[in-house]
């Protein structure tokens, strides 16, 4: 009969790693399968052409996120202030000069990390052994045994675990996966609608050779409610050394190619900032929306709804079958402090 891992973790992002990275702590050793070519889920940092690291998801978090913060300590990360100094801009209609403001640097203080988000990913990826971790590994299935769980993955191969924990968003594991027997209808019919945090968000990075944003006395921070661009900030890096700005779009976008939101975004930032927001040397967004984060039912749920949902944390399949992930944690559901509360948890109580 076929070896039986100990632990299967389903989904790569930050999660279902610090689940792995906990577990060994524990001398446990478990697989993750992730369905994508890449690890990291909704952090994703990508290199500019001048080598910025920009942030295309996850980036900011807080001094209320302990766990987090100790993560990163432990992990010997380094995290650094969100530049807020300067001239602020609220946008309130097209035909006027936006509201100027100051941000005091005591408000709800928020943090970057150096390097990039994307650098939290790898350290608890050098973790977990490489053959451990399965790319490219999309879980169609899931069938309980008689002292197991069978889960099958699209290369066809099959493999046999103790438990398995699903790191993934509610409504995308329902929808991708098929469970034998099926889950009691009380999940069944929860799962849909949990609301799956920056889902059909569109974020966009711009970096430039210079902080002329800086120079003129303005902090970057930017928020419209008339125009493409809904909120922005400065995107220096750490050293002060590598330059750019990175924000949100408004929802309507999603309808546009890349190259229009691009020529839209530099319209509007041209207007505020001036002819230096042309100068850019790279452009990049990302609509949350693809098949790696929901499915294309487009469910329009509130936010946050059914976070952390009593039925969330229970255990199915006779004990063997847990659902973890930033979704499922009773408090900072959706940031990422949510991902590392619902990993402390589940390797609390998965023991051998």
């Amino acid at each position: 009969m076929k070896k039986k891992d100990r632990v299967v973790i389903i989904g790569g992002g930050l999660s279902g790693l610090s689940l792995a990275y906990f577990l060994s702590k524990k001398k446990i050793q478990a697989t993750v399968l992730e369905a994508s070519p890449r690890l990291g889920g909704r952090i994703q940092t990508l290199q500019g052409t001048l080598n910025t690291p920009l942030e295309l998801g996850a980036t900011w978090f807080y001094d209320m996120h302990q766990n987090l913060l100790a993560l990163i300590d432990e992990l010997e990360l380094q995290k650094y202030p969100q530049f807020s100094k300067g001239i602020s801009l609220f946008q309130t209609s097209p035909s006027d000069p936006p509201q100027q403001f100051f941000a005091s640097d005591h408000d709800n203080k928020s943090y970057r990390l150096r390097g990039g988000t994307q650098m939290l990913i790898d350290k608890l990826t050098q973790t977990v052994a490489y053959e451990r971790i399965k790319l490219n590994s999309q879980v169609f299935s899931i069938r309980e045994e008689s002292e197991a769980l069978c889960v099958e993955i699209s290369n066809g191969q099959m493999i046999r675990a103790d438990k398995v924990v699903i790191c993934l968003p509610p409504q995308l594991a329902i929808a991708k996966i098929q469970f034998f027997p099926e889950l009691p209808q009380n999940i069944s019919t929860l799962l849909p609608g949990v609301q799956t945090w920056m889902a059909g968000s569109i974020k966009f990075v711009l970096e430039y050779n210079t902080p002329f944003w800086r120079e003129k006395g303005y902090s970057g921070t930017f928020y419209s409610h008339t125009s493409i661009v809904t909120e922005m900030y400065d995107h220096t890096n750490f050293e002060e050394s590598k330059f750019g700005f990175t924000g949100f779009l408004n929802g309507g976008a999603a309808t546009y190619s890349q190259a229009l939101r691009r020529g839209f975004v530099l319209q509007q930032l041209s207007t505020i900032f001036g002819k230096d927001v042309l100068n850019f040397a790279t452009y990049f967004d990302k609509l949350w929306s693809d098949e790696f984060v929901g499915d294309d039912k487009k469910i329009m749920l509130r936010p946050h709804q059914n976070n952390g949902h009593p039925l969330l944390l229970q255990r199915y399949m006779n004990g063997k079958l847990f659902f973890s992930g930033t979704e499922t944690a009773t408090e900072f559901s959706g940031y990422m402090e949510g991902a590392i509360r619902s990993s402390l948890r589940m390797a609390e109580i998965i023991d051998f």
